[in-house]
C-alpha cells in the first residue's frame, strides 16, 4: 500500500468513526490517528470529534502501551502532518 493509499484509508475510516458509523479503531494506526483527528477537528466538529476521541480511547484502555507521541505518528507515515490531517478530515465531514 502507497503512502498515499494508506493516508485515504485511515482518513475514510476517521470519516466513518467521526459520524458514529463505527465505534473503535481496529489497531495501533487507527487508534493513534483516531486521537490526532479528534484534536485537530474538535473546535469544528465537535460531536464528530468526541466519537473520534472515544474510539481512541477504548483502543487505549486495552492496549495502554500502544500510545504513539505526534513524532512517532509522523515516523511510522501514519500523519503526514497535524495541519493536512485537518484539512483534509475536515473537507470530507464538510462534504459527505
Amino acid at each position: 500500500m502507497t503512502a498515499r493509499e494508506l493516508e485515504a484509508a485511515l482518513l475514510a475510516r476517521c470519516t466513518v468513526v467521526a459520524r458514529g458509523v463505527v465505534v473503535g479503531a481496529l489497531d495501533q494506526c487507527e487508534a493513534n490517528v483516531f486521537h490526532l483527528a479528534a484534536t485537530v477537528v474538535r473546535a469544528q466538529f465537535p460531536a464528530e470529534s468526541e466519537n473520534l476521541r472515544q474510539a481512541s480511547e477504548q483502543y487505549f484502555a486495552q492496549n495502554p502501551n500502544e500510545r504513539l507521541s505526534l513524532t512517532d505518528n509522523i515516523k511510522n507515515g501514519w500523519v503526514v502532518s497535524l495541519p493536512r490531517l485537518r484539512d483534509m478530515l475536515s473537507q470530507r465531514l464538510t462534504r459527505e
